[in-house]
């Protein structure tokens, strides 16, 4: 019996690379696929991962219909089985219910991959649509860690190193922290004449955060206009944008990687991981 399986994480824990691992697996037994994805770190039309694998897709806009899809290429001659789909959380509702109905109307898994909230912990729109349809949920088993080493269990977005939990929704960007391109350039090349718009970039995931820095090395942590300053290299305007995996600790005390850095060089880390209780009610 066919099925509809939502495999959630944060960023940073191999989403990806499942999504083409399970591609493999099943088209090594002679099965059929579709694989949809959208906004990955290759650019339009991918599955990739930070392992150096990736594969075409079929990517995904506000107007794709997957039933058409499915039947547009049964129509074409070949096989479908199952169906892959890769930063579900971008979908729509009314997509992830169509990928419901394919599961239940044409007997093809249904596998979807994807981040469960934002950065303000708010569940996207088709993650929420998921939780509530899939036939079952699965936490993938790679942790994404905080930068003090614990389990990392929510997405930030940060500004210049610090921490925002206002803004849109989707800013499309990576754990590695981006620097938003000059805005008249951008108008320029899009076409547009009042927003300010940033460079395209993929889309947050599955890459360690630090690789094998220390865990308090400021330098490799600073803004990348800073860095550029040091370098003599002339700096981009406009302020840098970048995500970061969280426990929920220092998620709720604003405290990210960098920030916990700068502490440390003024002799105060002492107190970012400290348990710290609140004083009782009614007592001065």
């Amino acid at each position: 019996m066919a099925e509809l399986v939502f495999f959630s994480g944060t960023m940073d824990c191999g989403k990806s690379t499942l999504a083409l691992q399970m591609d493999y697996n099943h088209s090594a037994r002679g099965r059929g696929g579709i694989l949809f994805s959208r906004n990955d770190r290759a650019g339009e039309s991918m599955i990739s991962s930070r392992l150096g694998l990736q594969t075409p897709a079929v990517e995904v806009r506000d107007d794709t219909d997957f039933w058409a899809e499915v039947l547009r290429c049964r129509e074409a001659g070949h096989n479908v089985d199952y169906v892959i789909c890769d930063e579900a959380q971008f979908y729509s509702a009314r997509q992830v219910e169509q990928l419901a109905c394919i599961v239940d109307e044409m007997d093809i898994d249904v596998f979807a991959f994807g981040i469960t909230s934002d950065f303000r912990t708010r569940l996207f729109p088709g993650s929420q649509r998921l939780v509530e349809l899939a036939d079952r949920m699965e936490v993938l088993q790679v942790r994404a860690l905080c930068w003090c080493g614990r389990r990392a269990t929510h997405n930030a977005r940060t500004v210049d190193g610090v921490m925002v939990t206002e803004g849109d929704q989707v800013v499309v960007g990576d754990v590695e922290s981006r620097t938003p391109a000059p805005a008249a350039a951008e108008k320029e090349r899009a076409g547009a004449k009042d927003e300010p718009l940033f460079e395209e970039r993929p889309l947050f995931e599955d890459e360690p955060l630090f690789d094998d820095q220390p865990l308090f090395d400021a330098g490799g942590l600073l803004p990348a206009k800073a860095s550029r300053a040091a370098s003599g290299t002339p700096a981009v305007a406009g302020p840098v944008i970048g995500y970061e995996t969280l426990c929920r600790r220092h998620y709720m005390r604003r405290v990210t990687a960098q920030q916990a850095a700068a502490l440390e060089e003024d002799g105060q880390s002492a107190s970012l991981c400290s348990v710290q209780s609140r004083p009782e009610a009614g007592r001065d």
